[in-house]
């Protein structure tokens, strides 16, 4: 594995792990010794802190790699947003005429996803 590669495994799977912890805390804290307390608000955000580190481990690898994992990952991630766009707008024009309300943390996996097949996709496509 390149060494660019090498350290962007590290810094995201840190930074993951440092999330995950932080979830769990802080999910504890809110049911058991906060629920009715304002300071509640700031416990339960706690966890997207380590997420300020995940995207600067993204950065770093944007800016690191060659011209082609560069263009393969632009491209991954522009027909993730629009693909995201056309679905959660369907969407949300179908919950006007009925469709129940759906969560937001739907959107995440839906750009995951979207971001994932693009990628598989394209890196077919240039081989």
């Amino acid at each position: 594995m390149k060494k660019v590669n090498q350290q962007y495994m590290r810094e995201l799977i840190g930074s993951i792990l440092a999330y995950a912890i932080l979830l769990l805390g802080s999910l504890w804290l809110v049911n058991n010794l906060l629920s009715d307390s304002p300071l509640r608000y700031v416990v339960v955000v706690l966890p997207m802190l380590p997420i300020i580190f995940t995207i600067r481990a993204m950065v770093n690898y944007l800016s690191n790699t060659d011209e082609m994992e560069r263009e393969i990952q632009l491209k991954s991630l522009a027909i993730s947003l629009a693909g995201t766009a056309f679905i959660t707008f369907t969407y949300g024009f179908l919950e006007g005429v009925g469709l129940p309300k759906i969560s937001m943390f739907v959107v995440w996996p839906i750009i995951a996803i979207l971001w994932v097949a693009a990628r598989f996709w394209l890196n077919r496509h240039y081989q």
